[in-house]
């Protein structure tokens, strides 16, 4: 990664002041997967992904970057305008606009919690977010073009897994890119739950500490791979998995972009 990317990426996280690393499972899973518009430039949208990590909840991410024409039609279509970020709850039926009220409705129906008190103050938190992310200067808010496969996939294809937490700045990267991209994926959320997790990868690996995670993705991951390092990649349309921000790029890049 080059280190101007580096940088600004980690100053957009210290300016959030760590939120989105640490995680307290959900009471309740949900049965079907979430479903959130997205657009990962978005301050408001990064407050839901926020909270996602926070309730160690997956969802399906469609994104919606400004000029986009895959996905922002159908928020238009469901919600009646094109606004972000966009809620969907297969499981109840029950579909948000507005960050606050999103984040609310996570920890009321999913929590098995009180809303924490930050998110109570509501404009700071979005005064907040949209300071953090002024050092990435509108990386993973614009269209950038794409082939046609990038489309809506087909009734048979299985959409990308990202392995991910919302602070990491280099998972950032990889989310920024499928943004640009409009390429619908999985997010797995992995954020730290224990001490030990918060050790980089490679000193784990060096010291051989095992992942005795609580939080199932870190233990899935951990099984499929015998390492937990984040972003992770995995693509079921062809069998294709990786780690490292920088590879996972150029190959999204080169099987989505034009």
């Amino acid at each position: 990664m080059q280190p101007v990317e580096f940088m600004t990426s980690m100053l957009t996280t210290s300016l959030r002041g760590l939120a989105g690393i640490s995680a307290e499972p959900a009471a309740v899973t949900p049965k079907r997967l979430l479903q959130l518009y997205d657009i990962e430039g978005c301050p408001y949208c990064r407050l839901v992904r926020e909270a996602l990590t926070e309730l160690n909840l997956d969802a399906e991410i469609y994104p919606c970057p400004k000029n986009g024409v895959r996905f922002r039609p159908e928020v238009a279509r469901r919600g009646g305008k094109q606004q972000f970020p966009y809620l969907v709850d297969p499981n109840t039926g029950v579909a948000l606009y507005e960050s606050l009220d999103i984040i609310a409705y996570l920890y009321q129906t999913y929590g098995g919690r009180e809303l924490p008190a930050k998110w109570r103050r509501g404009d700071w938190q979005k005064l907040g977010s949209m300071i953090a992310g002024l050092p990435r200067a509108g990386r993973g808010m614009f269209r950038k073009r794409a082939r046609p496969r990038s489309a809506a996939p087909a009734p048979d294809r299985q959409l990308p897994e990202l392995y991910s937490f919302e602070a990491s700045p280099f998972a950032r990267r990889v989310r920024e890119t499928l943004c640009e991209l409009e390429v619908a994926y999985v997010l797995r959320n992995c954020g730290r739950n224990r001490l030990l997790e918060w050790v980089p990868p490679a000193l784990r690996e060096l010291a051989r500490l095992p992942c005795d995670s609580v939080l199932a993705n870190r233990r899935a991951l951990n099984e499929r791979e015998g390492r937990v390092s984040i972003p992770y990649l995995y693509d079921p349309d062809n069998g294709r998995s990786l780690f490292e921000s920088d590879a996972i790029i150029r190959y999204l890049r080169q099987r989505y972009g034009r």
